[in-house]
């Protein structure tokens, strides 16, 4: 079962954390207004009042070991970076961080936020559903029934091409883009890998293992597309 932080429970935080609780995840919520506690706890694993921007009281709530720390504050930049760079600091796995603004998502790019989201582009409920499933990197709505998602490659699909998968047909979604993660030697000796986007594949394009595949849909077929092994 994974387990979240839901920092700030405004709209967006608080949808986030009911929608995480709702699908199966262990959340923790945090807030520094008591009424929003209180409304919320008998719906997540804990719920608690502390404020998340002072390092000690992360450190005493454990939170470095959370899967992934949504952080939802909402009253000014400084507060959002603030607590984003202590999480980073402190080695939570991965952070997901609501910005105010371009310039606000660009400097949460640039401590280590490894996802940013604009609330007026990404709704709490889809955000909570692309994080409960680990195999799911982006999720962007184009409307209230479709989305384009980064997922990765059912294991099934490795050694074969696009044509013989037939996924519009079969699943009724299509792949617009593959990622794929290749190895180079730098000039120090040093192995890293390098990140290759396939755009418009072709049907003889074939499907390696761990390969992400960007796909467009219905949010209905998407969420059975989740479930191919």
């Amino acid at each position: 079962m994974r387990q979240f932080a839901v920092i700030g429970l405004g709209n967006f935080g608080r949808s986030v954390a009911l929608t995480l609780a709702e699908k199966g995840g262990q959340v923790l919520a945090i807030d520094k207004d008591e009424e929003r506690i209180q409304d919320i706890s008998d719906k997540v694993t804990y719920a608690v009042k502390a404020d998340a921007s002072d390092e000690k009281v992360l450190k005493s709530l454990d939170i470095k070991n959370v899967d992934v720390a949504i952080v939802g504050v909402g009253e000014s930049m400084e507060n959002s970076i603030m607590v984003s760079l202590l999480l980073r600091e402190m080695g939570v796995k991965m952070i997901v961080t609501k910005a105010i603004n371009s310039l606000h998502g660009k400097v949460l790019r640039k401590i280590g936020v490894d996802r940013v989201i604009f609330p007026e582009r990404d709704s709490g409920v889809k955000v909570a559903e692309s994080l409960i499933s680990p195999n799911i990197f982006e999720y962007i709505e184009l409307s209230p029934d479709y989305s384009i998602v980064e997922i990765v490659s059912p294991k099934s699909f490795a050694g074969k091409n696009l044509k013989s998968l037939d996924v519009r047909k079969q699943y009724k979604i299509t792949i617009i883009a593959i990622k794929r993660k290749t190895p180079e030697v730098t000039d120090s000796g040093e192995t890293q890998f390098k990140e290759e986007i396939n755009v418009t594949p072709f049907p003889e394009d074939e499907i390696e293992s761990g390969d992400v595949l960007v796909v467009v849909g219905a949010d209905e077929d998407i969420n059975k597309f989740r479930g191919v092994e």
